[in-house]
């Protein structure tokens, strides 16, 4: 019995360069806005103002967050981490997607007790500044927009503006009724919706980062058809220890053992499975071993 190692190692890049810039551009901006947002809740009094400050700067912890993940995935392998930092990656989304759940909890909280007990609200510059933020959070999803699809990491960034554009909405709209009817209840009730229309998308990350840290199966691949198309591999007789995971968003990878019949050479066969695998289902690092086995034509599993 010989055995025999395939590996195809694409090149795992980290975070586009527009990725990081991006970023960077946003933070610089949320980061502006939420001190002119506390200046403002200081010199009108308003606490609402200084409570949307307290959001942005979840923001801003957010998106250095992401930032600090991005650095560290852009790190060469070493021998204690030799598929690299791309995990960081993960690991800041996943504890972006855990502090909006938090978030929508606290808001939910808040505003139970708000709607039996409603306190006075500056209902003008409530609106200026919620307008402002509005243009803000517009601006930095724009910026944000084209590098979310890059990774969870930057999906989470993405969904703390998002998260923030969809408050600025709601406290627009609710400061303009509470100019034209004085319902200062209205507050902790459109807060609640926003807690409310945070959550799936939130959950449906948190459960997305749990998986790759699970190395669960990439959703995007049918394990059973990637085994039947292994095995259709002329020489291929049995497989077993057929894995596919993802080290990141994006990033997936195979390892399998393929017993094959001894009169067909291995070499010939390790390239047509890794051919296979990279051109069929987009899996560009696959580790593969290879057993050989006396096989007779009269064997089934020979034909």
């Amino acid at each position: 019995m010989s055995s025999h190692h395939a590996h195809d190692h694409s090149h795992f890049g980290s975070l586009a360069k527009s990725g990081k810039k991006a970023l960077i551009t946003v933070l610089a901006i949320s980061a502006f806005y939420m001190v002119a947002e506390v200046v403002a809740g200081m010199l009108t009094g308003s606490l609402a103002l200084i409570a949307d400050a307290g959001h942005m700067l979840g923001d801003v912890a957010a998106l250095t967050l992401a930032l600090l993940a991005a650095w560290f995935a852009s790190r060469p392998a070493s021998k204690s981490n030799t598929y690299g930092y791309f995990r960081s990656e993960i690991l800041a989304a996943l504890l972006n997607g855990m502090a909006l759940l938090a978030l929508s909890g606290f808001i939910l909280y808040k505003a139970s007790f708000r709607i039996f007990s409603p306190t006075e609200v500056l209902s003008g510059p409530m609106l200026v500044v919620a307008i402002l933020g509005l243009g803000v959070n517009l601006l930095a999803m724009r910026i944000l927009a084209p590098a979310s699809g890059q990774s969870l990491n930057m999906k989470a960034a993405y969904l703390e503006v998002l998260a923030d554009m969809l408050g600025s909405v709601a406290v627009i709209g609710a400061s303009i009724l509470i100019m034209l009817t004085g319902w200062t209840a209205i507050d902790p009730i459109v807060s609640a919706v926003i807690g409310l229309a945070i959550v799936p998308r939130t959950w449906l990350l948190v459960k997305q980062c749990v998986h790759i840290l699970m190395e669960g199966t990439p959703s995007r691949i049918e394990l059973d058809e990637l085994r039947s198309a292994i095995l259709a591999v002329p020489g291929v007789v049995d497989l077993h220890d057929l894995h596919v995971w993802s080290i990141t968003s994006r990033r997936d990878a195979m390892s399998a053992h393929a017993v094959i019949v001894r009169s067909v050479a291995a070499e010939q066969v390790l390239t047509a499975i890794t051919d296979l695998a990279r051109e069929r289902f987009d899996l560009h690092h696959t580790t593969i071993q290879v057993e050989s086995r006396e096989c007779s034509v009269s064997q089934e599993a020979c034909h």
